[in-house]
C-alpha cells in the first residue's frame, strides 16, 4: 500500500502523460514504459494488492484497520525495546527456496514474507543475515531488528552474528 500511496502522490506525472497523450503518441508510450521498467510481475501483483486496499469503499475496511493494528505492533516492538537493544528473528518460516521455484504460487511467496513484515510496519531498521544452511542444503537466514536511530546496534550485531557463522558456530 505505501508504494501505491506513493506512485499516486505523482499526480502531475498523470497529468503529464495525459497531455503527452493527446499531444504525442511515442511520448506518451516512452512515458508509459519508463513507469512500468523495473517493476516484475511480483511487484507489479502488490502494487495492484494495494490500489485495491485503498480504492473507494474499501479504505475504511483494509487501510483504517491496517493503521490501527501497525500502531498496536509499533507498542509491542517499543515494549521490546525497552529490555533489549536488538531483537533476532527468523527471516522466513523456511529455509530457502530455489530461485522461480514459488513464482507459480503467489501466496507461498507472501506468506515466505510473514517474518519481515512487522519491522517493515513500525517503520524500524532490520536485515537479514545468513546462519547457516538447512537440512535440505539451502540456506537459512535470520534477521537483525533494531529500534529506529540504533542501525550502528544493528550492524554491529549481524557482523557478530555472520562471523560466528564462518566460524562454525551456528552448525
Amino acid at each position: 500500500m505505501k508504494t501505491t500511496s506513493h506512485l499516486a502522490a505523482v499526480k502531475a506525472v498523470t497529468i503529464a502523460a495525459c497531455v503527452l497523450a493527446a499531444v504525442s503518441p511515442e511520448a506518451f508510450a516512452m512515458h508509459a514504459a519508463s513507469r512500468t521498467a523495473g517493476f516484475g510481475a511480483e511487484v507489479k501483483r502488490r502494487i495492484m494488492l494495494g490500489t485495491y486496499a485503498l480504492s473507494s469503499g474499501y479504505y475504511d475496511a483494509y487501510y483504517g484497520k491496517a493503521q490501527q493494528v501497525r500502531t498496536l505492533i509499533i507498542r509491542d516492538f517499543d515494549a521490546a525495546y525497552e529490555h533489549f537493544d536488538v531483537l533476532i528473528s527468523p527471516t522466513s518460516p523456511t529455509t530457502a527456496f530455489e530461485l522461480g521455484a514459488k513464482t507459480a504460487d503467489p501466496l507461498t511467496m507472501y506468506l515466505n514474507d510473514v517474518c519481515t513484515i512487522p519491522s517493515n510496519l513500525a517503520g524500524h531498521p532490520a536485515m537479514s543475515v545468513p546462519f547457516g544452511v538447512g537440512d535440505d542444503g539451502m540456506p537459512i537466514g535470520v534477521q537483525v531488528l533494531a529500534p529506529m536511530q540504533a542501525e550502528v546496534n544493528m550492524f554491529r550485531t549481524a557482523a557478530v552474528l555472520e562471523a560466528a557463522v564462518v566460524e562454525g558456530v551456528s552448525r
